[in-house]
């Protein structure tokens, strides 16, 4: 496993494009109702050829625009954005559409988590998360929420409960304190203030977490994640850490 990582980090030094393909894909979850909970999959470059090895795994979370039912819609921004323009990742990711009206739901996202680690060759120790917008909340919250499941976040122009931090305890308290947290957010939001993540970031550094980032970008306004997802640096961030 350590070598395979090693292969992946190397192999991550840049972009690679090519043919890349995202099938659409559901699962059925029982909330009030049933319904069908909607997902992109993508497999990496030989997923299908190696049987021994063991994928990270990326989920990303879109913002409000991306709502409803309409799967197409998911690939506007990020991740589903560049697989769709032919970048190959190093991982499996899965887009979940979140459906009109609602926002990101931890419970629905820790069945689709748990599905993902049973049907697809997940490596469950490097498992990563990142949104943007609703999405960069949704990243904030499902990732504090397991934190002794996900090795590194990198949520993006979002916010979250700085409450939530501070009750953390025993074990989870723990675990959020290795959590990888990189945080990204425009100086000149106007929809989604830059002190949301601040406030975010600061709580854990006063909860004891020894290195969680922030980037701001001094001239981005809401659209922080273009540049942040165009960037290679955020990828390997992402390899270099792993639940023990």
């Amino acid at each position: 496993m350590i070598r395979f990582s090693l292969v992946l980090l190397l192999a991550y030094q840049g972009f690679s494009f090519g043919a890349s393909v995202q099938t659409q894909e559901s699962i059925t979850v029982q909330k009030t109702r049933e319904y069908k909970a909607r997902f992109l999959l993508y497999l990496p470059e030989g997923y299908r050829d190696k049987l021994d090895i063991k994928w990270p795994l990326l989920i990303f979370l879109h913002g409000a625009g991306e709502r409803g039912d309409d799967l197409n819609k998911v690939k506007v921004h990020g991740p589903p954005k560049l697989i769709e323009k032919g970048k190959k990742f190093p991982f499996v990711v899965i887009s979940p559409q979140c459906p009109k009206g609602k926002k990101w739901d931890d419970e629905v996202l820790s069945e689709l988590l748990d599905y993902a680690c049973k049907k697809y060759r997940v490596d469950t120790s490097r498992l990563y998360l990142t949104g943007l917008s609703m999405g960069g909340y949704g990243s904030w919250s499902f990732g504090m929420a397991l934190c002794d499941r996900f090795a590194a976040i990198a949520p993006i122009c979002g916010g979250g409960s700085f409450i939530d931090v501070y009750n953390a305890s025993g074990a989870k308290g723990k675990a959020l304190r290795s959590l990888g947290v990189w945080a990204f957010h425009g100086a000149k939001d106007t929809v989604v203030p830059v002190g949301e993540s601040k406030k975010m970031v600061d709580a854990l550094r006063k909860f004891g977490h020894s290195a969680p980032k922030l980037t701001i970008y001094p001239n981005a306004r809401h659209d922080s994640w273009t540049t942040t997802y165009d960037n290679a640096e955020l990828y390997r961030w992402l390899l270099e850490h792993q639940r023990k």
